[in-house]
């Protein structure tokens, strides 16, 4: 499935709805470049879920668990991992492997330890339809 979304709103709407179908140990691959509003799909996402606190991107932290929704999530942001053993030291298999929704930025990072089934979204810019304009691609693998 391939989704145009024209501004942050749209792009935070399909994140949203996303989120509202969101199925107990989903896993979630959310890839595309910096800046490319990850974070805006995320924060519509946990609104979907029906989290109510201030999401923000765990840069610095791996993962940010919210557990206000329907269902727990695990928000990480693998950017910044140095090597693959951090996530064991995190404890990322109770988050994959449990009944809440793992959303992963930058997966492609840790690719050899995730799920054999995955959601992927992946989020891209084309300047040649504006400023505001992201396609997004839904892919089940």
């Amino acid at each position: 499935m391939v989704i145009d979304t024209w501004g942050p709103e749209e792009t935070r709407a399909f994140g949203k709805k996303m989120g509202q179908e969101a199925r107990p140990g989903q896993v979630i691959c959310l890839n595309g470049d910096l800046g490319v509003g990850k974070t805006i799909f995320t924060q519509g996402f946990a609104e979907g879920l029906g989290i109510d606190e201030p999401v923000n991107s765990p840069t610095f932290t791996i993962v940010q668990q919210y557990d206000t929704g329907r269902l727990p999530l695990y928000h990480f942001d693998v950017y910044r991992i140095g090597d693959i053993s951090e996530m064991d030291e995190i404890g990322y298999e109770d988050c994959f492997y449990g009944d809440g929704v793992s959303l992963i930025e930058w997966s492609q990072l840790i690719e050899e330890i995730l799920p054999e089934h995955v959601t992927e979204i992946t989020i891209e810019k084309d300047l040649e339809k504006g400023f505001d304009y992201r396609k997004i691609r839904v892919e089940e693998k």
